[in-house]
């Protein structure tokens, strides 16, 4: 097919030549010239049909990859594809964007957060350090919990010797030294009274003009209560309750006598408290009848004696414990009655740290 392509560019370069050269000379000789080689002659039309034909053909047969394009349809639903795909990854990427933004947002907030929490942590330690070098003024205490006796002298400035001190009561009297001691004078008469529930115990209130004397030192009687168990050991053994009578002496000692109680027949002065008892705590009864502070001690009035404190705060030290060795009795009812109020309100025993603890004979 190249070959006779250029056998026809040939003879129409020949024609043009020809045409356009006047002299009959050179259009004699270029006709010897093509008129002698038979082969160059020019093909018939159907010739040049058949050789376009097979020439088409073996271009088809040589390049198997030249195919036809792709039909229109086919383009656009490539164009389709694509434009989804893009919309697909525009959408994709703008959720990515969102997420980065909202994560940066958060950790942002959480900065801001967690300074705000820092400020207020150093408010807070700041306070607490003020707070801590303030002395405490606490008045609310317990026998048990935080409140409790390990914790009193962390309430209250003033109570530490609850703490710190080292002649607390009560404490295990044994060990004592046997000796003549003499005789605690009582000048104790019928009295009125009035008694209150506090909160930590049932107190009974005397009136004035009950005193004993002991060591040349008389103490005035200012009022008893009860403890349950009896706060008082005797060679490490109590009994179920106990009753203080504290004493003071002009000029301000104090003096307190502890008669300890136990299952038996009735206790008619217990009984008399009892049948007049307040309703409600802190509520100040004060019947109009009197009572006998010599019906709370015992026949025998032999006594352990040592230096002690307050079993209760603000524990103050120097206080002159007087405790019978003879118990009193109480009917199961009456100590079952005071049990329903205060199940236990006794301070347990401290360390004796050396202290002298004498005992009558």
């Amino acid at each position: 097919m190249r070959n006779l392509i250029a056998l026809i560019a040939c003879s129409c370069v020949v024609l043009s030549a020809s045409a356009n050269d006047p002299a009959p000379a050179a259009a004699a000789k270029l006709a010897a010239s093509v008129s002698k080689p038979a082969s160059l002659s020019l093909p018939s039309k159907e010739a040049m049909a058949k050789e376009a034909a097979k020439e088409s053909a073996s271009i088809k047969k040589e390049s198997p990859a030249r195919k036809a394009a792709p039909a229109p349809v086919e383009d656009d639903k490539e164009q389709e594809a694509e434009v989804a795909l893009s919309a697909k990854i525009a959408e994709r990427l703008a959720e990515l964007r969102e997420r980065q933004q909202a994560r940066a947002t958060a950790a942002v907030r959480a900065k801001k957060a967690a300074e705000a929490k820092r400020r207020e942590e150093e408010k807070a330690a700041a306070a607490a350090a003020i707070l801590a070098a303030t002395p405490k003024r606490g008045t609310v205490w317990s026998y048990e919990g935080e409140l409790g006796p390990a914790n009193w002298s962390k309430i209250n400035v003033d109570w530490a010797k609850c703490g710190m001190g080292n002649r607390q009561s009560p404490i295990d009297l044994r060990d004592g030294i046997k000796v003549n001691l003499e005789q605690i004078g009582f000048d104790y008469h019928p009295s009125s009274f009035n008694e209150v529930n506090n909160g930590h115990t049932i107190q009974v209130t005397v009136g004035g003009g009950n005193f004993i004397t002991v060591g040349n030192q008389t103490y005035e009687l200012q009022q008893f209560h009860f403890h349950r168990p009896s706060e008082e050991r005797i060679n490490g053994k109590g009994t179920e309750m106990v009753m203080h009578l504290v004493h003071k002496s002009y000029d301000g000692k104090i003096a307190i006598i502890a008669v300890l109680l136990e299952r038996g027949q009735p206790h008619s002065l217990m009984q008399t408290i009892w049948d007049n008892l307040p309703l409600e705590k802190n509520e100040v009864v004060a019947p109009s009848i009197v009572i006998d502070p010599m019906d709370a001690l015992p026949e025998k009035r032999e006594y352990f004696t040592y230096m002690g404190s307050l079993t209760e705060p603000p524990c103050t030290e120097g206080v002159l414990w007087l405790v019978f060795k003879q118990p009193r009795q109480a009917s199961p009812a009456q100590m079952a009655l005071f049990s329903r109020l205060y199940p236990l309100n006794a301070r347990p025993v401290q360390p004796t740290s050396g202290r002298m603890i004498k005992e009558s004979n």
